[in-house]
């Protein structure tokens, strides 16, 4: 591979002369500059972009960290991020977390360490004195961390209110919850949302309430055990697509059948939520915008541009297919 100073030779100029041209910073005559871009061409040089991102501590990259790329939710969220980043001059690192603390600890140290310009993060257990330290701009996404770092989130407690609400309308007497794990930001605002609808009616049953861990597999655990407790169930308002594709595949295993014996609805409206069968009704939440503006927001910090707003909470709405 050629390298810089077999450019300067080929041109006749100095290595330094090469570099402003490449930086495009500092004075070049027209006509030397002309002479470093065709000794480029004929070289087919490629500049080093790690030494000039340790030159420069930027690197036009950044890490995007989701707790589980195995949830179709996250692989579209990524792509919007991904997709925003190249339309903006940045390409983007993913790296999955697992939720785990140690995982996502390691991922941040290794995103450092190769002088990415920002992070977008989906963490349940960073904290802003942790983020403080990093000294990097940083959005997170999908989960308030702190009133003072730039987020985005949904209205996750509305679309919860919806759903639980539109099974009611329904026909439905007897609403469970797969509700996501505990202690995550928004799926303790969706079952929030499920209770202020469903606990003051009479029938009413804290054992509606069953744990899917925005997990498909447990979700079909979670719904089996659920179903074989309170057969009485006739709707079920799951925190996630994911689960309540599971939700949908318990029903069927025990010889029951959607929509006719139990409503499902989920909350996100990934696309594989309309190639179920049936199409499952669900909260739809706007992927895409959300990706789109993370890393809008992302890159005014990183560049100091002037942002208007560090808070944005989007709105969802439903969209009733075949499985209510």
């Amino acid at each position: 591979m050629a390298s810089i100073k077999d450019v300067a030779k080929l041109s006749e100029v100095s290595v330094a002369t090469v570099s402003r041209v490449l930086n495009d910073k500092g004075y070049v005559s027209e006509d030397t500059r002309k002479k470093v871009e065709q000794a480029i061409a004929e070289l087919n040089y490629r500049p080093n972009e790690v030494a000039r991102s340790l030159f420069k501590k930027q690197s036009k990259t950044i890490g995007l960290i989701v707790p589980d790329i195995t949830n179709p939710y996250f692989p579209e969220l990524a792509k919007a991020v991904e997709d925003t980043a190249m339309k903006l001059g940045y390409t983007m690192i993913l790296c999955n977390s697992d939720e785990d603390i140690e995982k996502e600890q390691r991922y941040l140290d290794i995103l450092l360490q190769k002088y990415v310009d920002g992070i977008i993060v989906f963490s349940n257990t960073l904290s802003m004195d942790q983020i403080r330290k990093l000294n990097i701009p940083i959005v997170s996404i999908d989960r308030e961390i702190s009133k003072d770092l730039p987020t985005i989130v949904v209205n996750n407690k509305k679309g919860a209110k919806l759903a639980s609400s539109f099974l009611r309308e329904k026909g439905c007497k007897r609403i469970a919850h797969l509700r996501g794990p505990y202690g995550i930001v928004n799926a303790d605002e969706r079952y929030a949302g499920y209770m202020d609808v469903v606990a003051e009616e009479e029938w009413f049953h804290e054992g509606y309430i069953v744990n899917g861990d925005y997990n498909m597999q447990s979700s079909i655990e979670a719904t089996t055990e659920l179903l074989r407790l309170h057969p009485e169930i006739d709707g079920i308002f799951a925190a996630s697509d994911t689960m309540a594709i599971g939700a949908i595949k318990a029903v069927h295993k025990l010889g029951m059948k959607v929509p006719e014996d139990i409503s499902i609805i989920g909350f996100d409206g990934i696309r594989l939520s309309e190639a179920t069968t049936p199409e499952l009704t669900t909260i739809v939440q706007p992927i895409y915008e959300l990706g789109e503006t993370a890393l809008t927001m992302l890159v005014k910090l990183i560049e100091q541009q002037p942002m208007e707003e560090i808070f944005y909470k989007l709105d969802v709405h439903l969209v009733e297919r075949e499985s209510t």
